[in-house]
């Protein structure tokens, strides 16, 4: 069963792997390993939305979005995704662009390294809205309840989160603006250039959570259309319909998930700019990570039972936290990829030992309590 679910994904880990080594050495393997564990984790979640979804999808409906909805997802938003942030940044064409970071490294590198301000500042403020929506938000499960609980009420007042966003972007084109003047090397456009792109990943974010929110608000509508249908059904006496969703509101459902999807792979895309400016090994990473999800979200359908694992959500989105806080360091300063991305890594690790050991005192007192409740049965007998 596993090995069926996983097996393609296997095969592009190692086909991905060997390429990065035969591309970039072992520090190539190194970067495409991270960005794989990154991408994985940092989609988890996705996958365990796209499994509640696609569940109550017919056959057809499924079959689409595991191939045709894949292939947009990992082509799309992986490959040639950060193809387009590059040529736009640095002014060249999506195809001049991959020719220089294939034929002439040296000057593909400078020219993502002078746009790389504005690339960290788009991804750094998309990141950390992100981050904030998820912490600001009053959860039932909570992982680090003595920071999610005051948050969860700062979060009950209105576009703190967009507030907060814009006040980080202000400080950091001011302080890059500052930074600038005093070496002399940059021209102060260069911090309009970092506030026009911090700007525009907010209005991304906004953009993306406003499809979103449509597509699910269209998903609800469908689904209490034929929860009406199933009621008039009752009523007389006919029998009921299984509850498969196709037609109008699985194409609804199909929307809703590449929506969410496209979302899910802005935060992993640019997350890895903050990791490497290799589009091929952006690229390869990326691409190994979504098959993953694809195969988490198959498993997760088959096997009928979804995250067990409940503080992953909050390993990731803290993994999101940090990468937009590097993002925008790096405006100015450059930090180590490898530092990059082991804080990621760090963070989801030890989100999923503390889900593990959660599941353990659960399954505790749950042996307790049925061992206890088995005393006082012989005690009523006696």
């Amino acid at each position: 069963m596993l090995l069926k679910t996983f097996g393609w994904s296997f095969a592009v880990t190692a086909l991905g792997l060997v390429a990065a080594v035969f591309y970039g050495g072992w520090t190539g393997f190194g970067i495409v390993a991270i960005l794989s564990i990154l991408e994985i984790s940092v989609s988890f979640d996705n996958a365990v939305v796209n499994a509640g979804i696609l569940k109550k999808m017919n056959a057809f409906w499924q079959k689409i979005f595991l191939t045709i909805g894949v292939l947009i997802a990992v082509f799309g938003m992986r490959l040639v995704f950060p193809v387009v942030i590059v040529a736009i940044s640095a002014k060249i064409g999506p195809i001049e662009a991959v020719q220089l970071a294939l034929d002439d490294k040296d000057k593909y590198q400078q020219l993502v390294t002078d746009a790389h301000p504005s690339i960290a500042a788009f991804g750094g403020m998309f990141l950390l809205m992100i981050f904030l929506d998820f912490i600001f938000e009053d959860r039932e499960i909570k992982w680090l309840g003595w920071l999610e609980r005051p948050l969860a009420k700062l979060g009950k007042v209105d576009m703190l989160s967009v507030c907060i966003a814009l006040i980080v972007l202000l400080v950091s084109a001011m302080t890059f603006a500052a930074n600038a003047h005093q070496h002399g090397g940059i021209h102060a456009e260069k911090a309009e250039t970092v506030l026009i792109a911090g700007i525009a990943g907010l209005i991304t974010y906004l953009i993306v959570g406003g499809l979103s929110g449509y597509f699910e608000n269209k998903l609800e509508e469908e689904e209490e259309r034929e929860h009406e249908a199933e009621e008039e059904a009752k009523r007389n006496g006919k029998k009921v319909p299984a509850v498969v969703t196709a037609g109008k509101a699985a194409f609804f459902m199909f929307l809703y998930l590449e929506v969410l999807d496209a979302s899910f792979s802005f935060d992993g895309v640019i997350g890895a700019f903050a990791i490497t400016n290799d589009i091929v090994l952006m690229a390869l990473g990326l691409g190994i990570g979504a098959m993953y999800v694809r195969s988490l979200t198959v498993y997760l359908v088959r096997q009928g039972t979804l995250d067990d694992y409940v503080y992953l959500e909050h390993g990731a989105h803290y993994a999101i936290g940090a990468l937009a806080v590097i993002l925008l360091v790096t405006i100015q300063y450059e930090i180590h990829e490898v530092i990059t991305g082991l804080v990621g890594v760090v963070l989801i690790a030890w989100s999923f030992f503390s889900s593990v050991q959660r599941n353990r005192r659960l399954a505790a007192a749950e042996g307790r309590r049925t061992g206890s409740n088995e005393k006082v049965e012989v005690s009523s007998g006696v």
